[in-house]
């Protein structure tokens, strides 16, 4: 199983950004997603999280301006960033809980490479 995310780049502040998170692989189903960063020197963070049934939780930093969807047919996770700040330059993470054909009891959690997201004027 693989989670490839891209979407990342530079942006100047107010400006918008769509990241994707794909996963790949022998997937029976995929339970929650979400999307975390990391900045320089601080700790890792969630962002945004979506069950497989749609319900999601933001981030009291994002909430009004990031939305967090996904697409179960595809398998893809989206994350569309609105207003950027320069305070929301970081790594970005998608992490996704997966289900692999039989092993229908137990989720594990794939993480994705990775995309930088980088707010400067």
């Amino acid at each position: 199983v693989q989670l490839q995310a891209c979407g990342g780049g530079l942006v100047q502040p107010g400006g918008s950004l769509r990241l994707s998170c794909a996963a790949s692989g022998s997937i029976f189903s995929i339970n929650g997603m979400g999307w975390y960063r990391q900045a320089p020197g601080k700790q890792r963070e969630s962002v945004a999280t979506i069950t497989s049934g749609g319900k999601t939780n933001y981030a009291d930093s994002v909430k009004g301006r990031f939305t967090i969807s996904r697409d179960n047919a595809k398998n893809t996770l989206y994350l569309r960033m609105d207003s950027l700040k320069v305070e929301d330059t970081a790594v970005y993470y998608c992490k996704a809980a997966i289900i692999r054909p039989g092993d229908y009891y137990r989720a594990v959690d794939y993480w994705g490479q990775g995309t930088q997201v980088t707010v400067s004027s």
